[in-house]
């Protein structure tokens, strides 16, 4: 992930550590309040359903398309939200630039998770458990998901903001760092989510539909076979 920020006339790019400090950047750098960046994940819980055919759940998620049947099914998706702000603003007339610190926090949630077991399957009934089961190891998935969004977003995070003010024309340090938020920050954590896809799709195994298949002595296939009927 590349962000590109620059102070014009101010800031060599490459070679800011190395050169020699302006004013403007010894008042920025060592009298700003210092850069924050929080983040914080959290989760509801989930709940569960037991009302729809699995036909209506093999619908939702396409799987007749590929010769499969969806016997239950874990719904949720990633989301995120933030609020960005700053200290005191200084001002360099000279130059025409402005710096702050940028204080931006993050929260990353699932939306609320539904766990769905079609409802041929009795709550009370081995073929139930086994489905529900499977369905746990998905909510497991996500959650372990969110967990390293979590972590990858905090090191990027302070990576880009730990301890630096931000420079930008007067005027427009904070809508700045407003718009790189919205734009740049989200994108990388919807492709930091969708990296959970892999996972998931790992416990939808042809293995894994197999081993369900003879479960409870059979009793899921047969299930399936009567309502095919």
């Amino acid at each position: 992930m590349k962000f590109a920020w620059a102070l014009a006339g101010l800031l060599a790019v490459g070679g800011a550590q190395a050169a020699e400090r302006t004013p403007f950047q010894i008042r920025c750098e060592d009298t700003i309040a210092k850069s924050i960046s929080v983040l914080s994940a959290k989760q509801d819980g989930y709940t569960i359903n037991n009302q729809l055919p699995y036909r209506a759940l093999t619908a939702r998620t396409g799987s007749l398309d590929r010769n499969m049947e969806t016997l239950g099914l874990t719904v949720t998706q990633g989301m995120h939200k933030a609020r960005v702000d700053s200290g005191p603003v200084l001002q360099d007339a000279a130059s025409g630039y402005e710096c702050i610190a940028p204080k931006v926090e993050i929260q990353l949630y699932y939306s609320p998770v539904r766990v769905y077991v079609g409802n041929e399957f009795a709550p009370s009934t081995c073929a139930y458990k086994e489905i529900l089961a499977h369905e746990m190891r998905h909510l497991k998935a996500h959650m372990d998901n969110l967990e390293r969004v979590q972590k990858v977003v905090r090191e990027a995070l302070n990576k880009r903001f730990g301890g630096q003010p931000l420079y930008a024309p007067s005027g427009t340090a904070l809508s700045a760092l407003q718009h790189e938020v919205n734009s740049t920050w989200f994108n990388f954590i919807r492709a930091e989510f969708d990296k959970g896809k892999v996972e998931q799709e790992k416990i939808d195994s042809p293995e894994e539909y197999a081993r369900l298949g003879k479960a409870c002595n059979g009793e899921i296939a047969a299930i399936l076979a009567r309502r095919r009927r």
